[in-house]
């Protein structure tokens, strides 16, 4: 019986090593095979046929980044929702109470962000 688990592990980490050595050869061998001859125009930044004009650094607000990072963190919550209920009708008390104590961590996220102004476009 043991040795059918070891052969269940062995599938496993074979297809991670599949899964990360495919993607290296395949990148070795483009950057083996691409012509690399950098000359003036190649280099030179273009965009829509305008030639650029100022500098490329622009500064961004942080607010943007606050408001994608509160919502890949909320959404990635709601993804963790859908388990939960597809396995409610097995296991009813125990996944009701469950349900409830992570609904309310996500309120008690959004409330926090939301008193503490993460939510107001200033």
């Amino acid at each position: 019986m043991e040795s059918h688990y070891w052969s269940d592990y062995l599938l496993v980490a074979w297809f991670i090593a599949l899964g990360v050595g495919l993607p290296l050869v395949a990148f070795g061998l483009a950057r083996l095979i691409r012509p690399h001859r950098p000359y003036p125009e190649k280099l030179a930044t273009y965009e829509s046929g305008v030639e650029p004009f100022g500098t490329s650094r622009v500064r961004f607000r942080a607010h943007y980044y606050l408001i994608a990072l509160l919502f890949v963190l909320f959404d990635v919550e709601v993804l963790f929702l859908y388990p939960w209920a597809v396995a409610f009708g097995q296991a009813k008390a125990f996944a009701f109470v469950e349900g409830l104590v992570f609904l309310g961590l996500i309120g008690f996220a959004l409330f926090y962000a939301w008193r503490k102004g993460a939510l107001e476009w200033k």
